[in-house]
């Protein structure tokens, strides 16, 4: 006759006991939804509550307080594959948690969101972060009327979309006009004599209204420049090159796309002229231009361009 190796011990109808005022306050709070310590005679707030002081052995004061709901992660020890006794079916966290206003921490399970079994703790898991109750909707008037801690929402990401026009002002609008017939058009300071290009309708350097159109060629100097490695829909591959182009006969750069070489080889001083679209193809936007390309013409000196850096 073979005996069977497991042995158990039960209590048919359950283990029952007298919980006291102290516990059975707790107890009772949980039940309604709220948490509660009592105070020691020393001030200090325990929860879970207890009937005596543990560092002094006397009584508590019998003085209830309300704190949390929302504590702070003391420690933890994380759960990659939970048991059937465990309160949660996925990966999550033991946590002591000192819920605000308390002196001592409550241990209880902190759910992540994760379910992947055997997961690695997430990188949101940390001693301090904040954490919040979830009740349960049925309540008995036990510890498991916490369902579990969730971390608090600290982060949304939040679709976002603006749409708008840009209206552009009498220079701008003339500037695009200009570029709408393959023309590049400044202004030109009555103080300091710069082009200004785009036009901006006054000079940024002395203040004054500017008037003067001039026209200007479609070549420049580089004077400094990026090599970009994040995908643009307006640059023609990954690495490009955004730039400042000195156009020839201009006082300020402007910001436009390098091609036509490799971003390695792109330098200051190098020599570069527009590559526009197909006419047909042109409309008031600086879209007309693609990028500006090399010329096959000696580098300008960097002592000519470096007041313009």
């Amino acid at each position: 006759m073979r005996s069977d190796p497991n042995h158990v011990l039960a209590f048919p109808g359950g283990y029952t006991r007298s919980v006291g005022p102290v516990i059975g306050r707790f107890l009772s709070e949980l039940r309604d939804g709220r948490l509660v310590g009592v105070r020691t005679a020393g001030g200090r707030v325990l929860v879970p509550p207890a009937e005596y002081d543990p560092e002094t052995g006397e009584d508590v004061t019998g003085e209830f307080v309300e704190v949390g709901p929302v504590g702070t992660v003391t420690t933890w020890s994380w759960v990659p594959r939970p048991a059937k006794e465990h309160p949660l079916d996925r990966p999550f966290a033991w946590a002591l948690i000192r819920p605000d206003g308390a002196d001592t921490a409550l241990l209880h399970a902190l759910d992540l969101g994760v379910f992947d079994e055997g997961a690695k703790p997430p990188r949101s898991l940390r001693t301090g972060m904040r954490v919040r109750p979830r009740w349960r909707a049925e309540r008995t008037g036990g510890i498991g009327d916490i369902a579990c801690f969730l971390p608090e929402v600290t982060m949304i990401n939040a679709p976002t979309r603006l749409e708008y026009r840009l209206q552009g002002g009498r220079a701008l609008d003339r500037f695009l006009e200009g570029i709408a017939e393959g023309r590049i058009l400044g202004h030109r300071c009555p103080v300091c004599d710069q082009v200004i290009v785009p036009m901006k309708g006054l000079c940024p350097r002395d203040g004054v209204p500017t008037g003067e159109e001039v026209e200007l060629p479609d070549t420049g100097t580089v004077t400094t420049f990026a090599v970009n490695n994040i995908p643009d829909p307006r640059a023609p591959e990954v690495p490009f090159v955004s730039a400042y182009v000195l156009l020839d006969g201009a006082g300020l750069t402007m910001l436009t796309l390098v091609a036509g070489i490799p971003a390695d080889q792109v330098r200051m001083g190098m020599r570069v002229k527009a590559a526009w679209r197909p006419r047909e193809e042109w409309g008031r936007t600086m879209a007309n231009i693609r990028w500006f390309e090399p010329l096959d013409e000696p580098d300008v000196p960097f002592d000519e361009i470096k007041d313009y850096l």
